[in-house]
Protein backbone atom coordinates (compact mmCIF):
# COMPACT_ATOMS: atom_id res chain seq x y z
CA UNK A 1 0.00 0.00 0.00
CA UNK A 2 2.81 2.52 0.77
CA UNK A 3 4.59 1.65 -2.84
CA UNK A 4 1.29 2.42 -4.19
CA UNK A 5 0.70 5.94 -2.36
CA UNK A 6 4.62 6.80 -3.40
CA UNK A 7 3.89 5.76 -7.17
CA UNK A 8 0.71 7.70 -7.17
CA UNK A 9 3.13 10.26 -6.19
CA UNK A 10 5.37 10.21 -8.64
CA UNK A 11 3.57 9.43 -11.58
CA UNK A 12 1.87 12.22 -14.11
CA UNK A 13 -0.11 10.14 -16.19
CA UNK A 14 -3.51 10.70 -14.76
CA UNK A 15 -4.80 6.73 -15.83
CA UNK A 16 -1.95 5.31 -13.04
CA UNK A 17 -3.02 8.08 -10.30
CA UNK A 18 -6.50 6.48 -10.71
CA UNK A 19 -6.13 2.80 -11.50
CA UNK A 20 -3.38 2.71 -7.98
CA UNK A 21 -6.68 4.44 -6.19
CA UNK A 22 -8.53 1.46 -7.21
CA UNK A 23 -5.50 -0.75 -5.58
CA UNK A 24 -5.29 0.99 -2.48
CA UNK A 25 -9.19 1.10 -2.09
CA UNK A 26 -9.01 -2.94 -2.78
CA UNK A 27 -6.10 -3.55 -0.24
CA UNK A 28 -7.97 -1.76 2.12
CA UNK A 29 -10.60 -3.87 1.86
CA UNK A 30 -8.13 -7.15 2.27
CA UNK A 31 -7.05 -5.56 5.57
CA UNK A 32 -10.32 -4.95 6.89
CA UNK A 33 -11.40 -8.57 5.69
CA UNK A 34 -7.55 -9.97 7.88
CA UNK A 35 -8.90 -7.91 10.73
CA UNK A 36 -12.16 -8.77 11.52
CA UNK A 37 -11.32 -12.74 10.78
CA UNK A 38 -9.27 -12.15 13.58
CA UNK A 39 -11.33 -10.06 16.40
CA UNK A 40 -14.74 -11.27 15.41
CA UNK A 41 -15.59 -15.08 15.63
CA UNK A 42 -18.01 -16.20 12.61
CA UNK A 43 -19.71 -19.20 11.11
CA UNK A 44 -17.18 -21.78 9.20
CA UNK A 45 -18.22 -21.32 5.64
CA UNK A 46 -18.42 -17.25 6.60
CA UNK A 47 -15.05 -17.22 7.40
CA UNK A 48 -14.09 -19.30 4.55
CA UNK A 49 -15.74 -17.36 1.86
CA UNK A 50 -14.66 -13.94 3.92
CA UNK A 51 -11.61 -15.18 3.77
CA UNK A 52 -11.72 -15.74 0.23
CA UNK A 53 -13.09 -12.41 -0.72
CA UNK A 54 -10.05 -10.81 1.28
CA UNK A 55 -7.26 -12.97 -0.96
CA UNK A 56 -9.11 -11.91 -4.29
CA UNK A 57 -9.04 -8.26 -2.73
CA UNK A 58 -5.40 -8.17 -2.98
CA UNK A 59 -5.12 -10.34 -5.78
CA UNK A 60 -7.21 -7.86 -7.80
CA UNK A 61 -4.80 -5.04 -6.35
CA UNK A 62 -1.70 -6.67 -7.13
CA UNK A 63 -2.90 -6.97 -10.55
CA UNK A 64 -4.39 -3.65 -11.75
CA UNK A 65 -0.98 -1.94 -10.12
CA UNK A 66 0.75 -4.43 -12.06
CA UNK A 67 -1.10 -4.02 -15.58
CA UNK A 68 -1.10 -0.62 -15.43
CA UNK A 69 2.39 0.14 -14.17
CA UNK A 70 3.29 -2.05 -16.91
CA UNK A 71 1.92 -0.64 -20.35
CA UNK A 72 1.80 2.86 -19.22
CA UNK A 73 4.38 4.87 -19.03
CA UNK A 74 4.99 6.86 -15.71
CA UNK A 75 6.38 10.33 -16.84
CA UNK A 76 3.98 11.03 -19.84
CA UNK A 77 0.24 11.66 -19.74
CA UNK A 78 -0.92 9.10 -22.53
CA UNK A 79 -2.12 6.31 -23.15
CA UNK A 80 -0.53 4.12 -25.52
CA UNK A 81 -2.05 3.45 -29.11
CA UNK A 82 -1.70 -0.36 -28.91
CA UNK A 83 -3.15 -0.70 -25.72
CA UNK A 84 -6.37 1.64 -25.12
CA UNK A 85 -7.97 1.80 -21.66
CA UNK A 86 -10.70 -0.35 -22.20
CA UNK A 87 -8.14 -3.43 -23.60
CA UNK A 88 -6.37 -2.80 -20.06
CA UNK A 89 -9.30 -3.48 -18.44
CA UNK A 90 -10.15 -6.54 -19.35
CA UNK A 91 -6.74 -7.96 -19.24
CA UNK A 92 -7.06 -7.41 -15.93
CA UNK A 93 -10.47 -8.60 -15.63
CA UNK A 94 -9.40 -11.96 -17.49
CA UNK A 95 -6.13 -12.22 -14.72
CA UNK A 96 -8.63 -11.56 -12.15
CA UNK A 97 -10.99 -14.38 -13.00
CA UNK A 98 -8.14 -16.84 -13.69
CA UNK A 99 -6.78 -15.91 -10.61
CA UNK A 100 -9.81 -16.58 -8.42
CA UNK A 101 -9.93 -20.60 -9.88
CA UNK A 102 -6.76 -21.01 -7.45
CA UNK A 103 -7.93 -19.17 -4.42
CA UNK A 104 -11.21 -20.69 -3.74
CA UNK A 105 -12.99 -23.63 -5.46
CA UNK A 106 -16.55 -22.71 -3.54
CA UNK A 107 -15.86 -18.75 -4.90
CA UNK A 108 -15.51 -19.96 -8.48
CA UNK A 109 -18.52 -21.99 -7.77
CA UNK A 110 -20.69 -19.05 -6.95
CA UNK A 111 -19.14 -16.81 -9.06
CA UNK A 112 -19.78 -19.12 -12.23
CA UNK A 113 -23.61 -19.61 -11.41
CA UNK A 114 -23.47 -15.60 -10.61
CA UNK A 115 -22.42 -15.18 -14.06
CA UNK A 116 -24.80 -16.93 -15.73
CA UNK A 117 -27.11 -14.93 -14.08
CA UNK A 118 -25.67 -11.78 -14.74
CA UNK A 119 -25.08 -12.77 -18.44
CA UNK A 120 -29.41 -12.73 -18.67
CA UNK A 121 -29.82 -10.08 -17.50
CA UNK A 122 -27.26 -7.96 -18.97
CA UNK A 123 -26.33 -8.99 -22.31
CA UNK A 124 -27.37 -5.95 -23.97
CA UNK A 125 -24.58 -3.78 -21.37
CA UNK A 126 -22.49 -6.84 -22.31
CA UNK A 127 -22.84 -6.25 -25.58
CA UNK A 128 -21.80 -3.04 -26.02
CA UNK A 129 -18.46 -3.62 -23.68
CA UNK A 130 -17.51 -6.20 -26.22
CA UNK A 131 -18.23 -4.61 -29.06
CA UNK A 132 -16.51 -1.08 -27.31
CA UNK A 133 -13.86 -3.84 -27.13
CA UNK A 134 -13.54 -4.91 -30.49
CA UNK A 135 -13.12 -1.17 -31.56
CA UNK A 136 -10.54 -0.30 -29.33
CA UNK A 137 -8.48 -3.12 -30.92
CA UNK A 138 -9.02 -2.67 -34.55
CA UNK A 139 -8.98 1.06 -34.26
CA UNK A 140 -11.31 1.92 -36.96
CA UNK A 141 -11.12 5.66 -35.77
CA UNK A 142 -9.39 8.02 -33.14
CA UNK A 143 -10.86 10.51 -30.61
CA UNK A 144 -10.55 13.81 -32.32
CA UNK A 145 -11.98 12.40 -36.12
CA UNK A 146 -14.52 12.74 -37.90
CA UNK A 147 -16.95 10.11 -39.06
CA UNK A 148 -20.29 8.78 -39.92
CA UNK A 149 -21.75 6.10 -38.65
CA UNK A 150 -25.24 5.42 -40.31
CA UNK A 151 -27.17 8.30 -40.64
CA UNK A 152 -25.02 10.31 -37.68
CA UNK A 153 -22.06 11.97 -38.59
CA UNK A 154 -19.27 14.06 -35.85
CA UNK A 155 -16.28 14.63 -34.15
CA UNK A 156 -15.04 11.61 -32.18
CA UNK A 157 -15.43 12.79 -28.44
CA UNK A 158 -14.81 9.53 -26.36
CA UNK A 159 -15.18 5.99 -26.73
CA UNK A 160 -16.08 3.46 -23.72
CA UNK A 161 -17.28 0.37 -22.69
CA UNK A 162 -20.45 1.07 -23.15
CA UNK A 163 -20.55 3.78 -25.98
CA UNK A 164 -19.04 5.71 -28.67
CA UNK A 165 -19.76 9.38 -28.29
CA UNK A 166 -20.00 11.91 -31.04
CA UNK A 167 -19.52 15.63 -31.15
CA UNK A 168 -21.76 16.99 -34.10
CA UNK A 169 -21.29 20.24 -36.23
CA UNK A 170 -24.64 21.86 -34.73
CA UNK A 171 -22.44 21.28 -31.05
CA UNK A 172 -24.74 18.53 -29.57
CA UNK A 173 -23.53 14.56 -28.53
CA UNK A 174 -24.44 11.97 -30.08
CA UNK A 175 -24.09 8.58 -27.64
CA UNK A 176 -24.12 5.41 -29.71
CA UNK A 177 -23.95 1.95 -28.04
CA UNK A 178 -21.13 0.32 -29.16
CA UNK A 179 -22.97 -2.42 -30.80
CA UNK A 180 -24.97 -0.33 -33.22
CA UNK A 181 -21.18 1.25 -33.88
CA UNK A 182 -20.05 -2.47 -34.73
CA UNK A 183 -23.09 -2.75 -37.05
CA UNK A 184 -23.43 0.17 -38.76
CA UNK A 185 -20.85 0.91 -41.82
CA UNK A 186 -17.88 3.66 -40.63
CA UNK A 187 -17.21 6.28 -42.75
CA UNK A 188 -13.58 7.97 -41.87
CA UNK A 189 -13.55 11.25 -43.18
CA UNK A 190 -9.65 11.32 -41.05
CA UNK A 191 -8.33 8.66 -42.86
CA UNK A 192 -5.87 7.77 -44.73
CA UNK A 193 -4.82 11.01 -45.07
CA UNK A 194 -5.76 14.57 -43.87
CA UNK A 195 -6.73 15.76 -47.24
CA UNK A 196 -10.38 15.97 -47.78
CA UNK A 197 -11.87 16.20 -51.28
CA UNK A 198 -15.29 17.89 -51.56
CA UNK A 199 -17.52 18.48 -54.79
CA UNK A 200 -19.83 21.47 -55.97
CA UNK A 201 -21.85 20.90 -59.23
CA UNK A 202 -22.79 24.21 -60.99
CA UNK A 203 -24.98 24.97 -64.52
CA UNK A 204 -23.79 26.68 -67.61
CA UNK A 205 -25.57 28.39 -70.43
CA UNK A 206 -25.41 25.91 -73.50
CA UNK A 207 -24.32 28.71 -75.81
CA UNK A 208 -20.41 28.83 -73.55
CA UNK A 209 -18.29 26.47 -74.40
CA UNK A 210 -16.97 24.02 -72.09
CA UNK A 211 -13.51 24.78 -71.75
CA UNK A 212 -14.26 28.73 -70.97
CA UNK A 213 -16.41 27.68 -68.23
CA UNK A 214 -14.24 25.34 -66.95
CA UNK A 215 -11.22 28.24 -66.77
CA UNK A 216 -13.85 30.11 -64.70
CA UNK A 217 -14.49 27.82 -62.18
CA UNK A 218 -10.15 27.03 -62.13
CA UNK A 219 -10.10 30.63 -61.64
CA UNK A 220 -12.83 30.52 -58.89
CA UNK A 221 -11.31 27.68 -56.85
CA UNK A 222 -7.71 29.39 -57.06
CA UNK A 223 -9.25 32.22 -55.51
CA UNK A 224 -10.60 30.20 -52.41
CA UNK A 225 -9.02 30.45 -49.37
CA UNK A 226 -9.85 26.99 -48.06
CA UNK A 227 -9.19 24.82 -51.05
CA UNK A 228 -5.84 23.10 -51.04
CA UNK A 229 -3.18 23.87 -53.81
CA UNK A 230 -1.93 20.46 -53.84
CA UNK A 231 -4.00 17.95 -54.27
CA UNK A 232 -4.53 19.89 -57.17
CA UNK A 233 -8.36 20.99 -58.22
CA UNK A 234 -10.42 19.86 -61.07
CA UNK A 235 -13.21 20.38 -63.16
CA UNK A 236 -15.21 17.78 -65.38
CA UNK A 237 -18.61 18.05 -67.35
CA UNK A 238 -20.89 16.01 -65.58
CA UNK A 239 -23.93 15.79 -67.68
CA UNK A 240 -26.23 17.56 -70.37
CA UNK A 241 -29.57 18.91 -68.66
CA UNK A 242 -32.44 20.15 -69.51
CA UNK A 243 -31.16 23.87 -68.89
CA UNK A 244 -27.94 23.57 -68.58
CA UNK A 245 -24.65 21.97 -69.18
CA UNK A 246 -23.73 20.58 -65.75
CA UNK A 247 -20.38 21.06 -64.20
CA UNK A 248 -18.31 19.46 -60.88
CA UNK A 249 -15.56 21.19 -58.98
CA UNK A 250 -13.55 18.87 -57.35
CA UNK A 251 -11.12 20.49 -54.63
CA UNK A 252 -9.54 19.39 -51.54
CA UNK A 253 -9.56 20.87 -47.81
CA UNK A 254 -7.19 20.01 -44.60
CA UNK A 255 -10.30 20.06 -42.22
CA UNK A 256 -13.21 17.95 -42.72
CA UNK A 257 -15.03 20.51 -39.87
CA UNK A 258 -15.17 23.29 -42.06
CA UNK A 259 -16.53 21.24 -45.22
CA UNK A 260 -20.04 23.67 -45.18
CA UNK A 261 -17.78 26.87 -44.71
CA UNK A 262 -15.74 25.75 -47.94
CA UNK A 263 -18.48 24.49 -50.40
CA UNK A 264 -20.17 27.99 -49.54
CA UNK A 265 -16.75 30.04 -50.41
CA UNK A 266 -16.58 28.06 -53.27
CA UNK A 267 -20.13 28.45 -54.67
CA UNK A 268 -19.81 32.25 -53.92
CA UNK A 269 -16.49 32.35 -55.71
CA UNK A 270 -17.93 30.51 -58.81
CA UNK A 271 -20.80 32.83 -59.24
CA UNK A 272 -18.79 36.45 -59.08
CA UNK A 273 -16.32 34.30 -61.59
CA UNK A 274 -19.68 33.78 -64.10
CA UNK A 275 -20.16 36.85 -63.48
CA UNK A 276 -16.81 38.93 -64.40
CA UNK A 277 -16.89 36.10 -67.73
CA UNK A 278 -20.20 37.04 -68.63
CA UNK A 279 -21.35 33.25 -68.03
CA UNK A 280 -24.77 32.67 -67.37
CA UNK A 281 -26.32 30.22 -64.22
CA UNK A 282 -29.54 29.52 -66.30
CA UNK A 283 -33.23 29.61 -64.70
CA UNK A 284 -34.87 26.04 -65.29
CA UNK A 285 -36.76 26.16 -68.94
CA UNK A 286 -39.28 24.59 -70.59
CA UNK A 287 -39.76 25.67 -74.25
CA UNK A 288 -43.05 24.77 -75.19
CA UNK A 289 -44.14 24.27 -78.69
CA UNK A 290 -47.61 24.59 -79.86
CA UNK A 291 -48.49 22.38 -83.09
CA UNK A 292 -52.07 22.11 -84.35
CA UNK A 293 -53.35 18.42 -84.50
CA UNK A 294 -53.59 17.17 -88.40
CA UNK A 295 -55.93 13.95 -88.49
CA UNK A 296 -53.12 12.14 -91.28
CA UNK A 297 -54.73 12.32 -94.47
CA UNK A 298 -55.11 8.38 -96.00
CA UNK A 299 -55.18 9.77 -99.58
CA UNK A 300 -51.88 11.56 -99.39
CA UNK A 301 -50.34 8.12 -97.97
CA UNK A 302 -51.67 6.06 -100.88
CA UNK A 303 -50.81 8.53 -103.55
CA UNK A 304 -47.18 8.17 -101.74
CA UNK A 305 -47.19 4.72 -102.04
CA UNK A 306 -48.60 4.80 -105.66
CA UNK A 307 -45.64 7.52 -106.59
CA UNK A 308 -43.22 4.30 -105.36
CA UNK A 309 -44.95 1.69 -107.27
CA UNK A 310 -44.98 3.35 -110.24
CA UNK A 311 -41.35 3.63 -109.84
CA UNK A 312 -40.60 0.18 -109.85
CA UNK A 313 -40.11 -1.72 -113.32
CA UNK A 314 -42.64 -4.60 -111.80
CA UNK A 315 -45.94 -2.40 -110.91
CA UNK A 316 -44.91 0.07 -114.02
CA UNK A 317 -46.98 -1.53 -116.40
CA UNK A 318 -50.38 -1.79 -114.34
CA UNK A 319 -53.01 0.66 -114.65
CA UNK A 320 -53.37 3.41 -112.46
CA UNK A 321 -56.62 1.82 -111.18
CA UNK A 322 -54.84 -1.42 -110.15
CA UNK A 323 -51.43 0.68 -108.68
CA UNK A 324 -53.88 2.46 -106.00
CA UNK A 325 -55.98 -1.04 -105.06
CA UNK A 326 -52.33 -2.22 -104.26
CA UNK A 327 -51.27 0.76 -102.31
CA UNK A 328 -54.72 0.53 -100.65
CA UNK A 329 -54.32 -2.94 -99.35
CA UNK A 330 -50.54 -3.44 -98.89
CA UNK A 331 -49.26 -2.26 -95.60
CA UNK A 332 -46.06 -0.25 -95.23
CA UNK A 333 -43.10 -1.76 -92.30
CA UNK A 334 -40.06 -0.07 -91.03
CA UNK A 335 -37.24 -2.17 -90.49
CA UNK A 336 -33.82 -1.11 -88.78
CA UNK A 337 -30.79 -2.10 -89.43
CA UNK A 338 -29.44 -5.62 -89.22
CA UNK A 339 -32.56 -6.73 -88.80
CA UNK A 340 -34.10 -9.90 -90.78
CA UNK A 341 -36.72 -9.12 -92.86
CA UNK A 342 -36.93 -12.90 -94.34
CA UNK A 343 -35.31 -16.31 -93.68
CA UNK A 344 -34.20 -18.53 -95.85
CA UNK A 345 -36.18 -21.57 -95.83
CA UNK A 346 -39.16 -19.81 -94.16
CA UNK A 347 -42.67 -19.75 -95.53
CA UNK A 348 -44.32 -16.82 -97.17
CA UNK A 349 -47.00 -15.68 -99.25
CA UNK A 350 -45.72 -12.22 -100.01
CA UNK A 351 -43.46 -10.12 -101.97
CA UNK A 352 -41.70 -6.83 -100.84
CA UNK A 353 -41.26 -3.86 -102.67
CA UNK A 354 -38.26 -1.34 -101.03
CA UNK A 355 -39.47 2.13 -100.51
CA UNK A 356 -36.63 3.66 -99.00
CA UNK A 357 -32.86 2.53 -97.78
CA UNK A 358 -31.18 -1.01 -99.12
CA UNK A 359 -31.34 -4.97 -98.50
CA UNK A 360 -28.58 -7.24 -98.79
CA UNK A 361 -29.66 -10.62 -100.05
CA UNK A 362 -27.28 -13.72 -98.57
CA UNK A 363 -27.30 -17.11 -98.83
CA UNK A 364 -27.31 -19.49 -95.88
CA UNK A 365 -25.63 -20.85 -94.12
CA UNK A 366 -22.28 -19.42 -95.65
CA UNK A 367 -23.70 -15.70 -95.09
CA UNK A 368 -22.35 -14.82 -98.72
CA UNK A 369 -24.02 -11.55 -100.66
CA UNK A 370 -25.55 -12.16 -103.54
CA UNK A 371 -27.41 -8.78 -103.85
CA UNK A 372 -28.26 -5.66 -102.84
CA UNK A 373 -31.83 -4.36 -103.50
CA UNK A 374 -31.97 -0.38 -103.30
CA UNK A 375 -35.27 1.75 -103.76
CA UNK A 376 -37.74 0.78 -105.91
CA UNK A 377 -36.35 -2.70 -106.10
CA UNK A 378 -38.41 -6.29 -104.71
CA UNK A 379 -37.50 -9.43 -103.34
CA UNK A 380 -39.47 -12.22 -102.09
CA UNK A 381 -41.78 -12.56 -105.53
CA UNK A 382 -40.86 -16.26 -105.90
CA UNK A 383 -42.49 -17.12 -102.43
CA UNK A 384 -45.67 -15.04 -103.69
CA UNK A 385 -45.69 -16.43 -107.27
CA UNK A 386 -45.08 -20.28 -106.08
CA UNK A 387 -45.38 -20.56 -102.71
CA UNK A 388 -42.31 -22.18 -102.33
CA UNK A 389 -39.80 -21.15 -98.71
CA UNK A 390 -37.76 -17.99 -99.17
CA UNK A 391 -34.77 -19.19 -101.36
CA UNK A 392 -32.48 -16.76 -99.75
CA UNK A 393 -32.08 -14.44 -96.86
CA UNK A 394 -32.72 -10.34 -96.90
CA UNK A 395 -31.56 -8.24 -94.44
CA UNK A 396 -31.88 -4.74 -93.70
CA UNK A 397 -28.54 -2.19 -94.36
CA UNK A 398 -29.87 1.20 -92.14
CA UNK A 399 -33.43 1.71 -91.48
CA UNK A 400 -35.32 0.17 -94.44
CA UNK A 401 -39.08 1.21 -95.37
CA UNK A 402 -40.88 -1.86 -97.67
CA UNK A 403 -44.44 -2.63 -98.87
CA UNK A 404 -45.61 -6.09 -98.38
CA UNK A 405 -47.89 -7.52 -100.87
CA UNK A 406 -49.61 -10.59 -99.99
CA UNK A 407 -50.99 -13.76 -102.16
CA UNK A 408 -54.90 -12.67 -102.12
CA UNK A 409 -54.04 -9.32 -103.19
CA UNK A 410 -51.69 -10.62 -105.79
CA UNK A 411 -53.95 -13.06 -107.00
CA UNK A 412 -56.87 -10.33 -107.48
CA UNK A 413 -54.15 -8.39 -110.19
CA UNK A 414 -53.44 -11.21 -112.16
CA UNK A 415 -57.47 -11.86 -113.18
CA UNK A 416 -57.59 -8.64 -113.89
CA UNK A 417 -54.31 -7.87 -115.88
CA UNK A 418 -52.92 -11.46 -116.64
CA UNK A 419 -50.27 -9.85 -118.89
CA UNK A 420 -48.25 -8.06 -115.73
CA UNK A 421 -48.20 -11.92 -114.54
CA UNK A 422 -45.96 -12.93 -117.29
CA UNK A 423 -44.13 -10.23 -116.35
CA UNK A 424 -43.84 -10.48 -113.15
CA UNK A 425 -43.35 -14.29 -113.50
CA UNK A 426 -40.31 -13.66 -115.97
CA UNK A 427 -38.47 -11.67 -114.10
CA UNK A 428 -38.99 -13.78 -111.37
CA UNK A 429 -37.84 -16.90 -113.61
CA UNK A 430 -34.47 -14.54 -114.39
CA UNK A 431 -33.73 -14.18 -110.42
CA UNK A 432 -34.30 -17.38 -109.36
CA UNK A 433 -31.77 -18.70 -112.67
CA UNK A 434 -29.53 -16.24 -111.12
CA UNK A 435 -29.80 -17.67 -107.78
CA UNK A 436 -29.36 -21.14 -108.69
CA UNK A 437 -26.30 -20.72 -110.90
CA UNK A 438 -24.86 -19.48 -107.22
CA UNK A 439 -26.38 -22.30 -105.97
CA UNK A 440 -24.78 -24.85 -108.24
CA UNK A 441 -22.72 -23.74 -110.78
CA UNK A 442 -24.55 -25.28 -113.66
CA UNK A 443 -26.42 -22.94 -115.91
CA UNK A 444 -27.94 -26.13 -117.50
CA UNK A 445 -30.64 -25.93 -114.99
CA UNK A 446 -32.24 -23.02 -115.74
CA UNK A 447 -33.53 -24.19 -118.78
CA UNK A 448 -35.14 -27.03 -117.57
CA UNK A 449 -36.97 -24.63 -114.71
CA UNK A 450 -38.85 -22.30 -116.72
CA UNK A 451 -41.43 -23.45 -118.41
CA UNK A 452 -41.51 -25.59 -115.06
CA UNK A 453 -41.62 -22.39 -112.97
CA UNK A 454 -44.56 -20.96 -115.06
CA UNK A 455 -46.49 -24.17 -114.36
CA UNK A 456 -45.89 -24.11 -111.07
CA UNK A 457 -46.93 -20.11 -110.43
CA UNK A 458 -50.49 -20.63 -112.59
CA UNK A 459 -51.31 -23.46 -110.40
CA UNK A 460 -50.21 -22.08 -107.05
CA UNK A 461 -52.14 -18.37 -108.13
CA UNK A 462 -54.78 -20.63 -109.34
CA UNK A 463 -54.84 -19.44 -113.07
CA UNK A 464 -55.82 -21.05 -116.40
Amino acid sequence: MAAMLGLMSLTVNRLIRRKLRLSVFLLIAYVAADVALAFYPFAPDTSTQLSAFGKLAMAAAIINAAVFLLINPLRADRVPERFPTILQDAIVIALVLLASTFLSQQLVTTSAVSAVVLGFALQDTLGNAFAGLAIQSEKPFHVGQWIRVGDHEGRVAEVTWRATKLRTKAGNFVILPNNIVAKEAITNYSEPAAPLRLEVTVGASYMVPPNQVKAAIMEALRHSSRVLAAPPPDVVLLSFDDSAITYKARFWIDDYAADEQSRDEVRTAIYYSFQRHGIEIPWPIQVQYEKEWKEPDINEKVEEEERLLASVDLFATLPPELRSQVARSAPMAVYGSGETIVRQGEEGQSMFVVVSGSVSVVLEPSRDEVARIHRGGYFGEMSLLTGEPRSATVVAIGDVVVVEIVADLFRRLATVHPAAIEKIGLDAMVRRAGLEQMKTATAGTVAVETTTLMARMKKFLRLS
